[in-house]
């Protein structure tokens, strides 16, 4: 069996691939370009409709097909042997309010490059490739986050997605009909390989140019509304307040208070209340409703457990103190759960063969391999962000990181599209 090459013949093709990448990611961060020098892409919007389209033009000149699914999922495909199963890569190129240029969208292009430069020299090749831009991973528009593939892995099902509506009312279906991006496409997957940056700082203060991702953290993430009384704040005394904004402000204090107590050296717990919308939001009435979301997190799963009780406890006693009535809503959970150790190791000979220095990471945040390792062999990889930022428009990936990670991924896919990871006859997607 042959392999397939996975890098270019000369240092000048290198080069002009690296020119390539930059020059793409460049015209890319171009859609949805905020003026402090993130992108703002959410889900289902014209800005995410631009990049969309964008990204179909570039892959299309490539000689990949290109196809959505029910749910706005975009699949760009590379056929190398007729029938044979895909293996999946990919992230999301949609992003938060005022967030950052690299968040997915680094992965998707990375992917795409990858596949581009394996597609001239994949004579060994026993897969054919789908480069996968997710819908709404990001979860700011329409909840909850890693929509897309969420609904690929069967953890969704799609008809409550298309009528999930963002707090305009708009739902799925309508937003994904408004830029063209609905479909009825479906594809079996062999394997699926990610790469993302960081977010986060062990990598850089490390030294590593190169995160392989050994599992996830756990998270349990709920929606709570918080139902009080509307009462003039001047002309209401305390005594008689039902403040619905006062019983969602300490189960903000309780969501700190259990990171730090139930944190160890040897296990974090993180929490944190991402999104409030007050009612009636005045600045002389005391509010009736507060819609609130709290996340716990943790790589220990039994310490995540006795957090998420201790939140579910202290609701009861919030309600009493505050004379309000807390009602739990959507929850989105997923466990700690290990990525496939052959593909830690395939990734882990790709950068010794490249020079490129390496470790072993968990990541914090959820991605859309979270869910695609559940169902096929997953490979999951990171590069360093600055100063660990993210979600933030400051976030940063230096050029000459970026390019290693599309050096690597390059390789890692030529190994898996010629093997070297899942057996084609025992894939199950033949």
């Amino acid at each position: 069996m042959s392999t397939a090459t996975t890098t270019s013949s000369t240092s000048a093709d290198r080069s002009e691939a690296a020119r390539a990448f930059l020059a793409d990611f460049r015209s890319m961060s171009t859609f949805g370009a905020t003026a402090g020098g993130g992108v703002d892409r959410q889900a289902g919007t014209a800005a995410d409709g631009q990049t969309r389209n964008w990204f179909r033009g570039l892959v299309e000149g490539h000689g990949f097909e290109v196809r959505y699914d029910a749910v706005g999922n975009q699949f760009a495909l590379l056929e190398f042997v007729p029938g044979a199963p895909y293996v999946a890569m990919g992230s999301h190129l949609d992003s938060q309010p005022l967030g950052g240029r690299f968040d997915g969208a680094y992965g998707v292009l990375t992917a795409a490059h990858a596949a581009i430069r394996l597609k001239e020299t994949a004579d060994g090749a026993q897969f054919n490739i789908a480069v996968i831009n997710w819908f709404n991973e990001e979860g700011c528009r329409f909840k909850p986050s890693m929509m897309g593939s969420s609904v690929f892995t069967g953890k969704l099902p799609a008809e409550q997605v298309l009528e999930t509506t963002d707090p305009h009312g708009t739902t799925v279906r309508e937003a994904l009909e408004s830029i063209g991006t609905i479909g009825d496409f479906s594809l079996d997957v062999a394997a699926y390989l990610e790469i993302h940056i960081e977010q986060g700082r062990s990598l850089e203060d490390n030294g590593l140019t190169i995160g392989l991702v050994e599992s996830t953290w756990g998270a349990n993430k709920y929606e709570f509304v918080v139902h009080g009384e509307q009462a003039h704040t001047g002309a209401t005394v305390i005594a008689d307040r039902h403040d619905a904004l006062f019983g969602a402000s300490l189960l903000v204090a309780a969501a700190r208070d259990i990171a730090d107590e139930f944190s160890t050296d040897e296990h974090a717990v993180i929490t944190s209340c991402g999104e409030f919308t007050v009612f009636p939001n005045s600045p002389v009435v005391v509010a009736s409703r507060v819609n609130l979301l709290v996340d716990l997190r943790s790589t220990d799963p039994d310490i995540l457990a006795a957090a998420d009780a201790e939140l579910h406890r202290r609701v009861a006693a919030i309600e009493e103190r505050a004379r309000v009535g807390i009602e739990r809503g959507a929850e989105h959970v997923w466990a700690s759960k290990a990525y496939d150790a052959s593909g830690m190791a395939l990734a882990a000979a790709s950068a010794e063969k490249l020079g490129l220095p390496y470790g072993t990471v968990r990541t914090l945040a959820g991605h859309d391999s979270t869910n695609m390792k559940d169902i096929v062999p997953t490979i999951m990889l990171f590069v360093p962000s600055v100063e660990g930022i993210s979600h933030n428009e400051k976030e940063l990936t230096s050029d000459e990181d970026m390019l290693a990670g599309v050096d690597l991924f390059t390789e890692v896919l030529g190994r898996v599209v010629s093997g070297g990871f899942v057996d084609v006859t025992a894939s199950g997607a033949a």
